[in-house]
């Protein structure tokens, strides 16, 4: 009886196992189909170069939504374009090139700010205020997609071309292409500088460390 118990038992939880499974094979199969096909084109996109390809290890877009690929997308490059803003100019405040004048009504000047995260401390309390709200009205009022654009970061809003649209699709595709990548590169560079500056280990050349 105890067998016959046992047994019944067994067989029902294979059975109920085996429904499971199969719902699991086949409830979700369109929607897997449709991030697949999502993913692959991502892999596709002008971001996916050798030698990592298409590189995404926190899974950020492994649902295949194109608009969180977008929005993501529209991040990088802006970040990407702050920063190899943000390498000239360490670059080129590393040169002496200064602005003429004072910085502010105390009569401090520019040639009396030094380079790097060191000036962070030289500038006064209302010119850190200024630069916040500088970045924060560049932010909201013109680096935005107001009209429409080509693709995710093509924040031209009809005013801002330089001969954008007299280029074939070719070469769109291999500007968009090194824009993103020298982006890239330019996150990491300025990382590195400030990061070698702080630890107080240079990588100039001549070993000089701004802001010591």
């Amino acid at each position: 009886s105890l067998e016959i118990l046992h047994t019944t038992i067994t067989m029902k939880s294979a059975v109920f196992a085996t429904l499971l499974a199969s719902a699991a094979a086949f409830a979700p199969a369109s929607q897997k189909a449709a991030s697949s096909t999502a993913l692959q084109a991502f892999e596709e996109d002008i971001g996916a170069t050798l030698p990592l390809g298409f590189y995404d290890p926190l899974g950020l877009v492994a649902d295949g939504d194109q608009e969180k690929f977008d929005r993501l997308r529209l991040t990088e490059l802006k970040h990407g374009r702050i920063a190899m803003i943000a390498v000239v100019g360490y670059l080129v405040q590393e040169a002496g090139i200064r602005f003429p004048g004072a910085i502010d009504l105390s009569g401090l000047q520019f040639s009396d700010i030094p380079n790097g995260y060191a000036a962070f401390e030289a500038i006064s309390y209302a010119g850190k205020l200024q630069m916040f709200l500088a970045v924060g009205a560049l932010e909201v009022l013109v680096m935005r997609d107001f009209v429409g654009g080509e693709f995710p970061g093509d924040l031209r809003n009809g005013y801002f071309d330089l001969g954008w649209d007299t280029f074939d699709e070719e070469t769109k595709l291999r500007k968009r292409a090194v824009e993103l990548n020298q982006g890239r590169a330019a996150m990491m560079g300025i990382t590195g500088l400030v990061t070698h500056e702080v630890i107080g280990s240079s990588i100039l050349p001549g070993g000089y460390l701004p802001g010591h």
